[in-house]
């Protein structure tokens, strides 16, 4: 962001974006704007101009010369007379208009009351001048930016009911049966959470997951045809391989180990194979 001879602009000095792929809205606080300061809203942004909590205008593409309360007097007359700042202090304030990447991630359970872990991406956009106000309004800047971490945080509680309230009536082994009943949910509950704050949901991903890593190894093993009793088995096997026990194949076919060779028939000793007695 830079703000020099009174232009007013979300391009940084090197020439990258301010916003960027993480900022959904900045907030631009400065004295020295005043009329006809020159804004400049760049393709991918919405720019609102507040002074004094109201709104002003709503600006889309292009530059503008701000044309502010203050304009029977010249602007640089009134810096000059009030010692280089304005008696009016106004609040600009930029919208990011592209397609974001957010992501939830969290805890269910299942019918088993065993815990899933779940991650969510989706992806919003701002799509008109309502839709920017709407986001101000309803959603309060906590420093000078809001952030996706923010968009995800306010949307948390409703993935997170949307997703149990299908996973806690189902068993742990069906779940991936019904991904697409939690996604539906998911979308229909996440849109209408987020269209208050003037935000569309775009594309949507759902995974869900045993938070155990032992759980997802044995529910792999049993996915390739075998019984609970032999995936815990060769999981066992796979454990001991590990830890380089030659033991390993006998836990995985379920037999006992042998220390030496089988005992195949007992044999005297006598004097013919030099046995001392």
């Amino acid at each position: 962001m830079a703000i020099t001879r009174q232009v007013i602009t979300s391009l940084q000095r090197d020439g990258t974006d301010a916003l960027g792929t993480r900022t959904v809205a900045m907030k631009i606080v400065d004295e020295s704007i005043v009329s006809g300061s020159l804004l400049t809203v760049e393709s991918n942004h919405f720019c609102i101009l507040k002074s004094r909590g109201a709104v002003l205008n709503v600006y889309e593409t292009g530059q503008y010369a701000l044309q502010t309360p203050d304009k029977p007097l010249v602007g640089s007359v009134v810096q000059g007379f009030f010692g280089g700042s304005s008696p009016w202090v106004y609040e600009v304030i930029y919208i990011n208009r592209s397609k974001l990447l957010v992501r939830n991630e969290g805890i269910a359970t299942s019918a088993e009351m065993a815990e899933m872990s779940y991650v969510v991406d989706y992806y919003i956009h701002i799509d008109s001048k309502e839709e920017a106000l709407d986001l101000i309004t309803h959603m309060p800047f906590a420093g000078a930016v809001i952030d996706t971490k923010e968009i995800a945080d306010y949307a948390g509680p409703a993935i997170e009911q949307a997703i149990n309230q299908i996973i806690q009536i189902t068993k742990m082994e069906n779940v991936n049966e019904r991904i697409s009943d939690v996604r539906e949910a998911v979308k229909a509950h996440l849109t209408d959470f987020l269209k208050v704050y003037g935000i569309m949901l775009n594309d949507l991903k759902v995974l869900i997951m045993p938070r155990d890593e032992r759980m997802r190894e044995l529910i792999s093993l049993q996915a390739i045809g075998l019984s609970p009793i032999e995936a815990v088995r060769y999981y066992l096997a796979l454990r001991m391989a590990d830890k380089g026990l030659v033991s390993a194949p006998n836990a995985a076919a379920g037999v006992p180990f042998q220390i030496g060779g089988q005992p195949t028939g007992f044999y005297p000793l006598g004097d013919e194979v030099g046995a001392t007695r």
